[in-house]
């Protein structure tokens, strides 16, 4: 058989069939199947509108493939739910199943097992506990003064005196500089991991066209290749690097096995400055276009990490989560069967006007930031959120004290993704 039937398979049943429903569905007004098909041409207000409107059916909305909702406290009710699993996608040994695990492609996927994202206890649970050991808050914090000298090293480099994106000049280079020290990647590797990652990005989302389709296919066959010789080499060179330890890391003498370790190790460096290149470009231009909360983090710096929480809740990294019920269950007084999809909308979530005062407008003092979802919630809480938090403290503060004028201008543009969103292209004069 052709090798290349299993992708036209793969694609057929992942991307081209729900991509034509979905297109249907939206001409028909199915408030689903538009998220799904314009949220990366949405402008901020379009999108604003559009939550509105999935708010006014109800906690609980059954669009035509799913239940949506954005209602902050269902939301956390879905995550931390024992009824549900995380991912989507039943099952079950339908036609449409059976292709699907026969074409399934060799390498690792992000949505796929044993990948932290769509695992559930007892194996969830070990991996976590294994991978929590390495990534402790301490661990982290004692990174703070490493990551301010990284900052201050790509701001050295960039000429002020010209027109710069800033997306591509720091904000990418910042997370993923980080992300490779701690996971040990040697720095002349760290650009190619940048283009894989950035290439593979589109992976989380449905309906992609048979060029985009080859081309995370590629990009993720090639980071599973590299990522193999990565681990590889630290298995016979440990170094003093955390994915070195998470190698060596046990549990009542029991480690990750190859394929485990392979998995966790990707999600770790993919999620390391996949989500947090979208919170600096989303800060940025947040930032920029509101000047007052800027004064008042001049004025009270000690606003910042508070800023960032802010950053975080009304621009979040990850547009929406999928879960899939396990059993029949009730959501927000909802019948939901077994095999049924919901998904939470965590960016319609964080601007509950049920929850947050104002809820569209920025303020850096906002004293319920904090409370936003956008980290997830329950047994996937995201396990580099210390991480991240600290790189956005870091990065908007070290630009913006370096170029307080800085000024964006004409030509930003958002990201071609759907569930991850933020800035592909930021130029700005610095001033």
């Amino acid at each position: 058989m052709p090798a290349r039937v299993k992708p036209v398979v793969r694609w057929s049943i992942g991307h081209a069939i729900p991509r034509s429903a979905v297109r249907i569905a939206a001409r028909r007004g199915d408030l689903q199947a538009r998220l799904i098909d314009d949220s990366d041409r949405m402008p901020t207000a379009a999108l604003n509108d559009l939550f509105n409107e999935i708010r006014g059916r109800g906690r609980l909305h059954k669009a035509k493939f799913a239940y949506l909702t954005a209602n902050h406290g269902v939301v956390k009710e879905l995550l931390t739910s024992n009824d549900f699993r995380g991912g989507v996608g039943a099952g079950d040994d339908s036609l449409l199943n059976r292709l699907f695990r026969w074409s399934a492609a060799d390498y690792l996927h992000p949505a796929s097992p044993p990948s932290l994202l769509v695992t559930e206890p007892p194996d969830h649970t070990r991996y976590r506990k294994l991978v929590t050991r390495v990534f402790t808050v301490r661990a982290v914090e004692n990174l703070r003064r490493r990551t301010e000298q990284i900052a201050q090293e790509l701001l050295d480099a960039i000429d002020p005196a010209q027109p710069v994106d800033l997306a591509e000049t720091y904000c990418s280079l910042l997370p993923v500089t980080v992300i490779a020290e701690i996971l040990g990647v040697p720095p002349e590797q760290r650009h190619h991991v940048l283009e894989l990652g950035a290439a593979a990005a589109p992976s989380l989302d449905v309906g992609l066209s048979w060029r985009q389709f080859r081309t995370v296919d590629a990009a993720l066959e090639a980071f599973d290749r590299w990522l193999g010789e990565h681990l590889d080499q630290l298995k016979a060179n440990p170094g003093d690097n955390l994915l070195s330890q998470l190698v060596a890391a046990r549990e009542d003498g029991v480690g990750l096995n190859d394929l485990e370790l392979k998995a966790t190790a990707g999600l770790v460096l993919a999620a390391g400055f996949e989500t947090t290149v979208n919170l600096l470009g989303n800060g940025v231009a947040l930032l920029h276009n509101n000047p007052g909360e800027l004064a008042a983090l001049r004025q009270d710096p000690a606003l910042w990490p508070n800023a960032v929480d802010e950053v975080l809740r009304i621009d979040p990294p990850v547009l929406l989560t999928g879960r899939t019920a396990v059993r029949d269950t009730q959501v927000a007084g909802t019948r939901v069967p077994n095999g049924a999809i919901v998904v939470g909308i965590l960016a319609a979530a964080n601007r509950d006007p049920d929850l947050f005062d104002d809820p569209v407008r920025f303020d850096v003092s906002r004293p319920n930031a904090r409370e936003h979802v956008s980290f997830s919630a329950g047994r996937h809480y995201c396990l580099g959120a210390a991480l991240a938090r600290m790189e956005g403290e870091v990065g908007l503060r070290a630009l913006f004290d370096r170029y307080p004028n800085l000024q964006l201008k004409a030509g930003a543009r958002r990201r071609g993704t759907r569930i991850l969103r933020g800035y592909e292209r930021l130029p700005a004069v610095l001033g």
